[in-house]
C-alpha cells in the first residue's frame, strides 16, 4: 500500500528532476570536465595528455597565482564592503513613499541595462588622465594628476568604484522588495513606542532585512570572484600585477600562454574558494536555519 507521504514525495521529486538534470549537465559534469583536464598537459588544439598531480604541483610555486588570490579576496572585501551598505541605503529608500521615487529609482536601476564591457569602455574614457573627467575633477579627491588606473594603489580602488557603480542597483532591487514585505505593523508599533525614523531603521528594518543581506552577501562575494571584462578593460591586470586577479590570470595562461592544463587548476580553485566562501558565510551566520520573519508564516 502506498502511504500518503509516499504519493506526496514522488511529484516533489518529479518536480526537482528537470532542475537537477540541469544543474548536472551544466554544472556538474563542466566542473568533473575542467578537474579532468587540470590533470593534462593541453595547448587547447592536440589531445590532452595525462601528467597526472604535476599542474597542482606547479601551483605552489607560482607566485602570480598566490598574488592573484590575495587581490581577488581582496577585491571580493572592497565590494561588499561598498555595496552592501550603498545597496541597503538605497533599496530602503526606494520601498517608500517618497515623491519622485520611481522616476529616481529608474535612473538608478540603468547599469543594469548596460552590458558590462560598454560600462567597463565608459569608464576607461572617463577616467583618461589626459581627455577624462579625471583629468578635470581629479583635484577634488586628493588625486591631482588624475591617474586612477596607472597607480598602483589606485587601480584597485578604482576597479572596485566601477564595479560597485554597475552592480549596485541589483542589490538595491533585492533589498527593495524585501522592505516591501516587512509588515506595517511593526513600524506601528515602535511608533508608538516613541521610535523615530532612524530607531526603527535599526530596531525593525535591519533585523527584518538579515536573511536578505546573507543572501545579498552570498552573490556578491560568489560574483567578486567571476570579475573578468571589467578588469581586462580598464587596467588588464595592471599598473604591473596591481589588480591581476585570479579569473584574470586563468585567462592569461590559458589564452596567452596557451596552458590549459594549468588554467583548469586555476579554474577548480576558483570554484573551491567560491564555494569555502559561500559555506563559511552561510554556516557561520545560521543562515541555514532561518525560517519566515513575516508574522503567521
Amino acid at each position: 500500500m502506498t502511504t500518503s507521504a509516499g504519493r506526496r514525495q514522488r511529484p516533489g521529486l518529479a518536480w526537482a528532476a528537470p532542475a537537477a538534470l540541469f544543474f548536472l549537465v551544466f554544472g556538474i559534469v563542466p566542473i568533473a570536465a575542467v578537474v579532468y583536464l587540470s590533470l593534462t598537459r593541453w595547448d587547447g588544439l592536440g589531445t590532452p595528455q595525462w601528467i597526472g598531480l604535476n599542474n597542482w604541483r606547479a601551483l605552489a610555486n607560482d607566485a602570480d597565482a598566490l598574488h592573484s588570490i590575495r587581490i581577488t579576496l581582496l577585491l571580493t572585501l572592497l565590494c561588499w564592503m561598498i555595496q552592501t551598505p550603498l545597496s541597503m541605503m538605497i533599496g530602503v529608500w526606494a520601498a517608500g513613499p517618497q515623491r519622485n521615487r520611481a522616476i529616481l529609482s529608474t535612473l538608478f536601476f540603468l547599469p543594469l541595462l548596460l552590458s558590462t564591457a560598454a560600462i567597463a569602455l565608459v569608464w576607461l574614457a572617463l577616467l583618461d588622465p589626459n581627455f577624462g573627467l579625471a583629468h578635470n575633477l581629479g583635484g577634488l579627491v586628493g588625486v591631482p594628476d588624475g591617474n586612477f588606473l596607472g597607480d598602483p594603489h589606485r587601480a584597485l580602488l578604482s576597479v572596485a568604484f566601477v564595479i560597485t557603480w554597475q552592480f549596485v542597483p541589483f542589490h538595491t532591487l533585492i533589498y527593495q522588495a524585501a522592505t516591501r514585505q516587512i509588515p506595517h505593523t511593526l513600524y506601528e508599533s515602535a511608533a508608538l513606542d516613541g521610535a523615530a525614523t532612524v530607531r526603527q531603521f535599526f530596531s525593525v528594518t535591519l533585523p527584518q532585512l538579515r536573511n536578505t543581506v546573507i543572501a545579498s552577501s552570498v552573490l556578491i562575494v560568489v560574483g567578486s570572484l567571476t570579475y573578468f571584462e571589467s578588469i581586462l578593460l580598464l587596467t588588464n591586470g595592471g599598473p604591473g600585477t596591481a589588480t591581476r586577479v585570479l579569473p584574470l590570470h586563468m585567462y592569461i595562461k590559458g589564452f596567452v600562454g596557451f596552458d590549459m592544463g594549468y588554467a583548469s587548476v586555476l579554474a577548480v580553485l576558483l570554484v573551491l574558494i567560491g564555494t569555502l566562501l559561500s559555506v563559511l558565510i552561510v554556516r557561520t551566520t545560521g543562515y541555514h536555519r532561518m525560517g519566515s520573519q513575516r508574522e503567521g508564516l
